[in-house]
Formats: C-alpha cells, sequence, structure tokens
C-alpha cells in the first residue's frame, strides 16, 4: 500500500501534462499512486494518460467524468483515495524531485492524530517561495491564522489525511456553477485539526492565464451561489478575527445579489451581514461593472 495520492484534476491540458509526469518519474522515492481526474476534457487527455499507464514506470490511476469543475474532480478523487495522505499538484504546476521523500519522511516522523497533515510551500519557476514567504517559524498552524495573524498571502501546498477528507467530502454541487474553491473541505478540517509546518519547496507552480487564479471576477459573477457557500463558512470559523468576518459578509452580500438569494435568512452573521449591507452593495456594482461584457 501506497502512503501517498498525489492528485491531479486536469480540464484541456495535455500540453502541460507531461512536465508534471516527467517530475513524478524523478522522484526519489516512488511511495505515492498519481491519481488524475479528468474532468471532460476535449483533448488526448486519457489517451497520453493511458499510454503512461501502460508504461507501467509509476502507479498511475485516472478516472474520466463530464465536465463540472474542479470541486467535482476534487469529491471524485476523495472518493477513490485509499492512501494515507493526499496531496493536489494541478496539472500545471509540478513538485520538485524530492518533494515526496520530504512529505512522507516529515509525516513519520511526526503524525500524530492531532493534526490534520502537512502544510508547505509553493515555489514559483525561479526558484523562490511565493512572494519571498516563508511560513511562521512554529510547529503548526491553523489555516486561517496565515491571512488573519500573519498576513500570509502566497499560496501554500497542503497534505491532508485522506480519512478527513472523506468526512467532509463531497462539496455541494449547485447547477451551471463550476467555481467551488476545494478550500472549502480544509476550511471545514481546520476547525478542528491544525497542520505541521514543513517550511520546504513541495511544488513549482505556473498560473495560467485560463486558470482560476487569473479569472476570479468572472467567477464572483459566474458561481455565486458557490461563493456564498464558501463565504458562510468562513464567517463562521471559530478562529476568526471579526474583521475577517466583516470583510467575508461583505463578499457575501455581493455573492447573494447576483445569486439572487436572501443575503440575510441564510447568514450565520445576521448583524454582521446587516451592517455590511452598503459595503456588499458597493462591492455588488463594482464586479458588475469589471464583469459587464466579458
Amino acid at each position: 500500500m501506497k502512503t501517498l495520492t498525489i492528485f491531479t484534476p486536469t480540464y484541456n491540458r495535455v500540453h502541460l501534462l507531461p512536465r508534471l509526469y516527467k517530475a513524478l518519474l524523478q522522484q526519489s522515492i516512488q511511495d505515492f499512486i498519481w491519481l488524475v481526474v479528468d474532468d471532460g476534457s476535449e483533448d488526448n487527455t486519457l489517451e497520453l494518460l493511458q499510454k503512461w499507464k501502460s508504461e507501467d514506470k509509476i502507479n498511475i490511476e485516472f478516472h474520466s467524468k463530464e465536465n463540472g469543475g474542479i470541486h467535482t474532480a476534487y469529491n471524485l478523487g476523495i472518493e477513490k483515495c485509499n492512501t494515507e495522505l493526499f496531496m493536489c499538484i494541478d496539472s500545471d504546476d509540478f513538485p520538485p524531485i524530492d518533494a515526496v521523500h520530504k512529505v512522507i519522511s516529515f509525516w513519520t516522523k511526526n503524525k500524530n492524530e492531532k493534526y490534520a497533515g502537512i502544510i508547505g510551500l509553493d515555489y514559483s519557476l525561479d526558484g523562490k517561495p511565493l512572494k519571498n514567504l516563508q511560513l511562521p517559524a512554529k510547529k503548526e498552524i491553523h489555516i486561517i491564522e496565515l491571512a488573519t495573524k500573519y498576513n500570509f498571502q502566497a499560496d501554500t501546498k497542503m497534505v491532508h489525511r485522506t480519512e478527513l477528507l472523506k468526512k467532509v467530502a463531497p462539496m455541494k454541487v449547485f447547477p451551471n456553477e463550476k467555481n467551488f474553491n476545494p478550500i472549502y473541505l480544509f476550511l471545514i478540517i481546520d476547525q478542528n485539526y491544525p497542520l505541521l509546518i514543513l517550511n520546504e519547496n513541495l511544488c513549482f507552480v505556473d498560473y495560467q492565464e485560463t486558470g482560476m487564479a487569473n479569472n476570479i471576477l468572472n467567477q464572483y459573477k459566474n458561481s455565486p451561489k458557490s461563493f456564498a457557500e464558501l463565504r458562510r463558512l468562513q464567517m463562521s470559523l471559530s478562529h476568526a478575527p471579526y474583521s475577517f468576518v466583516f470583510r467575508n459578509a461583505i463578499h457575501y452580500i455581493s455573492s447573494c445579489l447576483f445569486a439572487k438569494q436572501n443575503l440575510l435568512r441564510d447568514s450565520p452573521k445576521r448583524f454582521t451581514t446587516f451592517l455590511a449591507i452598503p459595503f456588499g452593495f458597493l462591492l455588488y456594482f463594482y464586479l458588475r461593472l469589471r464583469t459587464d461584457g466579458e
């Protein structure tokens, strides 16, 4: 039985997958399964994956589904995962050659049921931490603390215990919405389980123009029910300071306006939401101005 699943959701990325495959072939230890969920690609992704699987150089498992967005790929990936640990590496990213060894050796030495897993660093292609930031010099941390306590704004690489992910998955699926951020699952876990800090490079990231990170404004408009659901969770987090709750109330109001939902009825913080209404309307009109016609 392998210890780690490296999960890759992919959609029309056949031109990028070979770089990731090569990096996986070069791992210093092979104690992992590469689990790929193809989210309805229209290129020859499946043929390429079948070719690599037949080469039998690493352990590959892949599944295909109708296009539904990254959160639906996560739902299937978590369902199919049978290893102790689960780590997502996107199709446009790739791990350094010692990433698997770092994760497994660190977890073997430090694992405990009170921890959700490990949090490490994403690096840019020039070999530096994103925004030149290091994680706090401590043993463990809650995800929410990174932004609210340490003002850490770079992306990280998280490795979770699969059993915890299976308890909180699947994510909700809203009709015609494909942009529900899987951080939703991690935040639910984060309320009860901190992550062990591994201040090392676990992944090189290469943001694409068509990727999730570069299209956030349109996502607010095209997946408002998903974003409203995420904001409801963020407003109710036990570790969140009031400034964080208020900021998310503003975004929640904007999402409710796009989704034509009752913004007070379903809010976990009704009074704060009421106070944030003017700012939420301003954000809504700003997003309408920025995205109309796109």
